[in-house]
């Protein structure tokens, strides 16, 4: 009975052994139920793809790769206008501003420091980056806030009132200028062909004021004594022409001339350029 009693014993020992070693006391420690758990040795022991350390996300700026190192910045937008051009596409330019009181002149179809604060007033406004160029979201922008200008809002007679014209301007083939009005008349036979914005010269150099006559044109010409350019010259006295001035288009009449008549619409000035003659009459006066 004893020696029974002993292998009794043992054989309910080695009946526990191997219920431990089937996994029970693991499932009791799951959520109960089901097949029992993976042993938690070997390569389960090892961090988990989902937990391990993942790489740097790229910063938003583009100033950081994945792998930590530098990059490039993201290239700006690129400029559809900006200071220094000069065509038709900067006239509309003008032109929609104008319809959005942003730009207060007659468009001149020249970029320059007065067209880039007028830019810069419309990006501040409507939450862009006031960058002072035209680039393609600013353009979009405008277009969708403004019509298509008419010919007359992209070429206006001028933006100065005419004045009444002097009576020596009522006979012949004259360009009238006014001092007064801040205007060049172009006249045949007292009635006024065409008008346009001038600007004289300064009280150090101030424009003569008189009858003259075309002396001597020249389409392409550059001062010998300022050198600047100066296209588009018709020279009435001495060294004193009616030209085409980048500067007063670019600055009004923040500027002055060394003493000649300046015009800032050179696309108006090119045609009077071609109908004016040799001999024309030229007269300056209040």
């Amino acid at each position: 009975m004893k020696r029974s009693s002993a292998i009794r014993r043992a054989v309910l020992a080695t009946a526990a052994v191997a219920l431990v070693a089937t996994g029970c006391t693991a499932q009791a420690a799951g959520s109960g139920g089901g097949k029992p758990s993976a042993p938690t040795t070997g390569a389960s022991a090892r961090p988990s793809a989902s937990s391990s350390t993942a790489p740097p996300a790229p910063s938003a700026s583009g100033t950081e790769t994945p792998d930590g190192k530098p990059s490039s910045p993201a290239p700006a937008a690129k400029a559809l206008m900006k200071d220094g051009d000069e065509n038709e596409q900067v006239r509309e330019l003008q032109a929609r501003l104008r319809q959005l009181d942003h730009f207060d002149r007659a468009p001149t179809g020249f970029y320059g420091s007065i067209t880039a604060k007028a830019v810069s007033g419309f990006q501040k406004k409507r939450g862009l980056p006031e960058t002072g160029s035209v680039d393609g979201a600013t353009w979009q922008r405008l277009l969708g806030m403004t019509k298509k200008p008419t010919a007359d809002e992209l070429k206006p007679s001028t933006t100065n009132k005419l004045d009444t014209p002097d009576a020596r301007c009522m006979t012949g083939r004259v360009l009238c200028i006014s001092k007064e009005s801040r205007t060049l008349a172009w006249m045949i036979d007292g009635r006024v062909v065409s008008s346009m914005d001038v600007r004289f010269g300064s009280e150090n150099t101030p424009t003569r004021e008189g009858i003259f006559s075309v002396g001597w044109k020249a389409k392409e010409w550059t001062s010998t004594i300022y050198h600047t350019p100066m296209p588009y010259a018709m020279f009435f006295s001495g060294g004193q022409a009616v030209h085409y001035s980048a500067d007063f288009a670019a600055r009004g009449y923040n500027g002055a001339s060394h003493g000649c008549v300046n015009v800032r619409d050179r696309a108006k000035l090119s045609a009077l350029f071609d109908q004016v003659k040799v001999g024309d009459k030229v007269v300056v006066h209040w």
